[in-house]
């Protein structure tokens, strides 16, 4: 590289430091080293694959016309970036177009030595184990697929594992079960669990110190990451675009990426149709409310493992009325055994009733596959009879696939009893009808608000 050469790029930097911030210049020029001026054609070495990507991304067009006005028409640019084993990208556009004129190159150096990191702390809780997370219908897809992960992360079908449900059911611990399994099979693979929020906070922090290059370099690192919350990354779009380069990376390298949302991919707001396409590139596993089964299986479980004075009639009153979520039962046990200590009283029916009194809604009425006909025709205004009767009419079928779903969600009747009572149908059609209403509710927003809505006159 002639001095000559070296001193044009040196009035390139001094152009494009003029029209960005200096944060910003030495964060993503800075770093940038010339290798090569030859045949029209500047060869600059960037750390990572990212860097061009980035670059091209958010400085592509500023790029152009410096190079252009510093050495004139028909220069093209080549990165070579010190990524070991990624998929080279060429683009053959003259850089005077509107499309990227430059182009990546990838294995012929590593120009920059690879970070070698210290033992990584995975940031994992010691009680979030399979061995403590009891399986059951509401939670068994999502379950199945963490299993198959753990089995071989990257190398699955669900890449990534998009875990969806209301607080409480039981999504963080799942994602940890999981990484603690990896870890268990193999020790040295590179398992990290972080919240959205404290992604976030380490990206803003990574901005203001101009270490964004680190930043990224350290999560391009990791064979599996665990992203809780990810709707919090709403609106905050330069993390949301910093995140999108590191899921290319990881996805791109076989490595494992399991998120978790209050809600589905496709009812995330605030984040960025491209993130929300890739999040879909796996399996979306929703994680229900425990039902009844599961409710009273966990509290045996955890009644057993603690050695707790608690009889199987306490547990089945608190399993009945505890209906929510895990994290509420997991609440009022410790609420009873606090009482029955500093009381010095034994665990009764009476003491679970007043404990539960302060922290949760006691059903004071049963909800019956009657009570369930009466709320669905009541919102769709027609005659409970005409759920039994043999028509196709598209309001009177979905009615009573309603119908269907909420009985099977809020009673313990059999499906064979559930089709009985609506229309005569076999446990089959029950099932379809179950799986139909939870197809729409994920997709239509007007048939969940409608079932929220006769789901919310239930409770009262």
């Amino acid at each position: 590289m002639t001095s000559a050469n070296g001193n044009k790029w040196a009035q390139c930097l001094e152009i494009i430091k003029d029209n960005i911030g200096e944060q910003q210049f030495k964060s993503w020029f800075a770093p940038i080293q010339v290798l090569n001026f030859e045949d029209n054609i500047l060869t600059l070495g960037v750390p990572t694959l990212f860097f061009c990507e980035y670059l091209e991304e958010h400085y592509l067009d500023l790029i152009e016309k410096t190079l252009i006005r510093v050495y004139g028409e028909g220069v093209r640019l080549m990165y070579r970036a010190g990524v070991v084993e990624s998929p080279a990208a060429t683009v053959e556009v003259a850089p005077t177009t509107q499309s990227s004129g430059v182009r990546f190159t990838n294995n012929i150096s590593n120009i920059f030595k690879q970070t070698v990191y210290e033992e990584l702390d995975s940031q994992l809780n010691s009680n979030y184990k399979f061995e403590n997370y009891y399986a059951g219908e509401s939670n068994m897809l999502a379950r199945t697929a963490g299993v198959s992960i753990a089995q071989a992360p990257g190398k699955t079908a669900f890449n990534p594992l998009f875990i969806h449900g209301e607080s409480g059911v039981g999504k963080t611990h799942l994602m940890q079960a999981i990484g603690h399994k990896i870890k268990e099979l193999n020790p040295q693979a590179r398992v990290l669990y972080i919240s959205s929020h404290l992604f976030q906070l380490q990206f803003v922090n990574a901005t203001r110190s101009n270490t964004v290059p680190d930043f990224i370099n350290f999560y391009q690192s990791l064979d599996v990451l665990m992203i809780d919350d990810i709707q919090d990354m709403a609106d905050k779009t330069q993390t949301q675009n910093t995140f999108f380069h590191i899921f290319n990376h990881l996805h791109q390298n076989n490595k494992q990426l399991i998120l978790s949302s209050d809600r589905p991919p496709v009812s995330l707001g605030g984040i960025l149709p491209r993130l929300i396409s890739r999040f879909k590139w796996g399996l979306s596993a929703e994680v229900e409310r425990p039902d009844y089964e599961l409710r009273y299986n966990i509290l045996k479980n955890k009644i057993k493992r603690d050695g707790l004075p608690i009889s199987d009639d306490v547990a089945e009153f608190v399993a009945k009325n505890v209906s929510e979520n895990v994290r509420d039962l997991e609440g009022v046990l410790a609420s009873l055994m606090f009482r029955a200590t500093t009381l010095k009283k034994e665990i009764t029916l009476d003491l679970a009733s007043k404990v539960l009194s302060t922290s949760v809604n006691i059903e004071k009425k049963q909800i019956t596959i009657d009570v369930i006909k009466e709320k669905v025709c009541a919102f769709y205004n027609m005659d409970v009879q005409l759920l039994q009767a043999k028509c196709r009419k598209r309001e009177i079928v979905q009615a009573r696939q309603i119908s269907m779903y909420l009985s099977k969600k809020y009673t313990e009747s059999s499906l064979q009893r559930i089709g009985s009572e609506l229309g005569k149908k076999d446990h089959a059609t029950v099932l379809h009808a179950c799986k139909t209403i939870s197809d729409l509710i994920e997709i239509d927003k007007t048939i969940k608000a409608n079932v929220q809505e006769i789901e919310e006159s239930l409770r009262r």
